[in-house]
């Protein structure tokens, strides 16, 4: 337990997997083989749902893969570092703790510089997380799309409004849910706080993982019916099943 206090306090080395390395300017706290563990080269994706998927498959680039085309989201748009499997995948789970923070930060690190340009061409506005509920922050004491938001939106220099969103209402992990109840869940589970302008502006939607699209998509819903231009998500990794 001490170790763990020791470590929050001062991380050291490699923020996955604690290797000894020489921090540099500009780069994400890993080490060379976690970074090409957790931040694979452009992997083939679909640009509407942000699923892998293969590119023979698709139609133009804007018709989406078969995997959404029957599914209407809110988001004009997906950016991923990965998918949700193997290293991401361990990683994305780690950041859920309450000690998680400083890999959450790296991450958000490894994000931006894997991602960079696909981040910079949608020029967003504002840089905005998917909020967790009052109740559950306060049992997990962390939420790290917070984190990563914030990172993300330091290196691309624009505005970060961690509490622009609000999930009010204390719906049921998605996690436990088929893909239908998923969207059902989320129905009505977030609004706009008070006091924020957001008319034609193009909004940077941060998550940790999407599965479904179902969470990222009523956050997206809640921000153009404010007068968002456009909402484009972004999350550290996306799932591989269609079915999940």
């Amino acid at each position: 337990m001490w170790l763990g206090v020791v470590n929050l306090a001062v991380p050291g080395g490699c923020a996955f997997c604690e290797a000894d390395i020489e921090p540099e300017e500009g780069k994400p706290l890993f080490c060379e083989t976690c970074v090409g563990l957790l931040g694979p080269e452009p992997w083939v994706a679909c640009r509407c749902c942000g699923r892998p998927c293969d590119e023979r498959r698709m139609g133009s680039p804007d018709d989406g893969c078969p995997q959404c085309r029957t599914q209407v989201y809110h988001f004009d748009g997906v950016t991923a570092l990965g998918p949700y499997r193997d290293a991401l995948r361990h990683a994305v789970l780690r950041m859920k703790r309450r000690t998680g923070d400083h890999l959450a930060r790296a991450v958000g690190d490894l994000v931006f510089r894997r991602r960079a340009d696909q981040l910079a061409a949608l020029k967003p506005d504002v840089v905005v997380p998917v909020p967790m509920h009052w109740w559950r922050h306060m049992k997990r004491g962390t939420n790290s799309p917070e984190i990563v938001a914030a990172r993300i939106s330091r290196h691309l220099g624009v505005s970060f409004e961690r509490a622009m969103l609000v999930r009010h209402h204390r719906t049921a992990p998605q996690a436990e849910l088929s893909p239908t109840k998923r969207f059902e869940n989320v129905r009505g589970a977030f609004r706009l706080r008070g006091g924020y302008a957001i008319k034609e502006a193009r909004v940077l939607l941060v998550d940790d993982i999407m599965t479904t699209g179902a969470t990222c998509s009523e956050a997206s819903k809640v921000l153009k019916k404010a007068g968002a231009a456009a909402v484009f998500a972004a999350v550290v990794a996306r799932t591989v099943d269609p079915t999940r």
